[in-house]
């Protein structure tokens, strides 16, 4: 009931139908025939012009046709027709009484009328009620109607939620840069002014992620110089020496991280089939004499659409960061309902809840002292979010059941 096409359509639908029930009900009162105060007027004289011609009640009216009988008609009596007609003929003076009865199986009543000799006079009543198929016109009609106003409501409700369907789309079209894709800007004046301020939009967007990249690349960069001349230095240094080699190491690697960031997010492979299982397999053996311990449990020949050079290094940095921080780590790949899911199982520490979340923001440490007994700048998941993410996919973390982290990545699969 949230989705605005349906409230659209409900309320056309509610109001035409609203209309066409009044006049139906108007309909309704006009063929349902007169009132019995109307109809049963002529209906009581005739029934005193009728009485004079019973045998015995008028001398000399022995051969009127008349219709008598010992017991009144059959039916069910209707109440309001016979307490009308009652009191049309006590005002006309007849000193009797009537019972009204409608037919069983057939349109129409009947009156009988009780004469003083104990016999009934059954005087037909015209049937002034709507023909018995007007009913099913009536409700064919309905019917019609109804249908009709929910097309109509149907039709005009998508050409009006048109242009919101489409902002909706552009919407949904954002990169992972977080540009908005360019929309038309057609239509109503008011769609083509909220077409025109969302390019607006997207342009600043992109001017200001152009400039970040820049700006961090360019950080990066011009920390190598100063940090050559650092490490040139503390080669003379006698004192602490390690520690600050040390240090400079680890500025070296977030200044390289940092620029890694950049580039995945400005130079993007060529998009082809990947053989994903056969690209693991090679992950896995250089993860090997590289002296991290990684095992596959089974892989699935499942294909995939991305870049080979991106997705190799989305793939390294996960199964680095299970390896390492989880101390090893197993590898699994399905497909499944025409995806490819690849889980990187490590038995590590795992990663508090509360910072699950947060796992892919860059520079992300578990350890809120920084501390450093891996190395590492904290960009290896960002960036591999980036990629896995600019293809299509998805990753998801979550803690095992009994220790350890679980790195869900999903792909469309090829077939």
């Amino acid at each position: 009931m949230k989705s605005l096409r349906r409230r659209l359509i409900i309320l056309l639908v509610v109001s035409i139908v609203g209309v066409v029930g009044l006049a139906t009900i108007v309909a309704i009162k006009v063929l349902g025939g007169p009132s019995p105060e109307l109809s049963m007027g002529p209906v009581a004289r005739q029934i005193q012009l009728m009485v004079q011609l019973v045998p015995g009640h008028v001398p000399g009216a022995g051969d009127a046709p008349v219709n008598l009988s010992d017991q009144p008609a059959d039916g069910v009596e209707d109440q309001r027709h016979t307490r009308v007609l009652n009191h049309i003929m006590h005002e006309l003076g007849l000193d009797v009484s009537a019972v009204v009865s409608r037919n069983v199986g057939r349109p129409g009543m009947v009156a009988s009328v009780a004469l003083p000799d104990n016999r009934w006079m059954i005087v037909d009543v015209p049937d002034f009620g709507p023909p018995r198929d007007a009913w099913f016109v009536l409700s064919g009609w309905i019917t019609l109607i109804v249908l009709g106003a929910t097309a109509v409501s149907v039709y005009f409700t998508a050409v009006l939620v048109r242009p919101l369907e489409m902002l909706e789309t552009a919407v949904s079209k954002i990169g992972s840069d977080g540009v908005l894709a360019a929309v038309p800007e057609e239509g109503s004046a008011e769609v083509r002014a909220t077409a025109h301020a969302l390019n607006q939009l997207s342009a600043r967007l992109k001017t200001a992620m152009e400039s970040r990249m820049r700006l961090v690349a360019a950080a990066g960069h011009d920390l190598r110089t100063p940090m050559t001349r650092m490490r040139l230095r503390a080669e003379f240094l006698d004192d602490d020496r390690d520690k600050w080699l040390h240090d400079l190491d680890e500025l070296d690697r977030i200044a390289d991280s940092a620029i890694r960031l950049v580039r995945e997010e400005v130079n993007q492979d060529a998009v082809e089939p990947v053989e994903l299982d056969r690209l693991v397999r090679d992950i896995e053996t250089e993860m090997i004499s590289a002296g991290h311990a990684v095992s596959i449990d089974h892989l699935d020949k499942v294909s995939v659409k991305a870049g080979a050079l991106g997705l190799r290094r989305a793939l390294r940095n996960l199964i680095v960061n299970a390896a390492t921080h989880g101390k090893s780590c197993t590898i699994a790949l399905t497909g499944q309902g025409g995806r490819a899911v690849l889980t990187i199982a490590d038995r590590g520490p795992g990663i508090p809840p509360d910072l699950l979340n947060k796992a892919f923001e860059p520079f992300f440490r578990v350890d809120p002292a920084r501390a450093q007994s891996i190395p590492g700048a904290g960009l290896g998941l960002a960036i591999a979010k980036e990629i896995i993410e600019r293809y299509g996919g998805t990753i998801r973390l979550e803690n095992r059941q009994g220790g350890g982290l679980l790195q869900t990545v999903v792909f469309g699969a090829v077939s």
